[in-house]
């Protein structure tokens, strides 16, 4: 897929809004997308047409390289990411191939990063709605989180905050994936997969 080399790119990072969740699992993709705001040095702020957080930026080398970037936290729960998403995508004018959407992803070990266009939502309620309101054609940065231990349901698990153990190395992989997000935007999908495709 050709993109527009002009046009902005849109980095959604999924979680859900509120304290109570700010270190959950479920929330790798906002951690990821704080990250990057750092990188740039910008704070997130709401926005007036869509329910989320936003950051705009630019990211890369100074030159043709260098790309214009919204970074997005959407406030709405990540069962309905798909509404922030198309009102921002609107609002900006983004194509849907320069839309970036960075997310927990069970069937991944912990801290292992899978870069990919397009496919199924395999059962995460965010991609579900982000697909239903945009098609399937975005991009995705999927991060392991593993599966659940023992026959602890789904639910529970992705709503826990990292284990200690797994929070000794979570600002490694954080740190990681927001790297890959930046690679896959400056230097696009085929790259940044053989970099970051562990």
């Amino acid at each position: 897929m050709t993109t527009d080399a002009g046009a902005p790119w849109l980095v959604a990072g999924l979680g859900n809004p509120g304290p109570e969740y700010a270190a959950n699992r479920h929330n790798v993709g906002f951690m990821v997308a704080d990250l990057l705001a750092e990188r740039i040095g910008a704070r997130f702020k709401r926005h007036g047409k869509a329910q989320a957080q936003v950051v705009e930026g630019r990211i890369g080398p100074p030159g043709p390289a260098n790309r214009r970037v919204i970074l997005a936290k959407p406030m709405s729960f990540m069962n309905v990411s798909g509404g922030p998403v198309t009102a921002l995508r609107d609002f900006y004018k983004v194509p849907v191939g320069n839309i970036v959407a960075v997310h927990d992803e069970l069937d991944i070990d912990y801290g292992v990063l899978r870069l990919k266009l397009g496919g199924g939502d395999n059962g995460h309620n965010g991609l579900k709605s982000i697909t239903k309101s945009l098609g399937a054609d975005y991009h995705r940065v999927r991060f392991g989180i593993g599966r659940p231990p023992g026959r602890m349901p789904v639910a529970d698990f992705v709503l826990r905050d990292f284990s200690s153990t797994e929070r000794k190395e979570l600002d490694y992989f954080v740190d990681r994936a927001a790297d890959a997000v930046e690679a896959l935007v400056i230097e696009g999908l085929e790259r940044a997969q053989s970099a970051y495709n562990s």
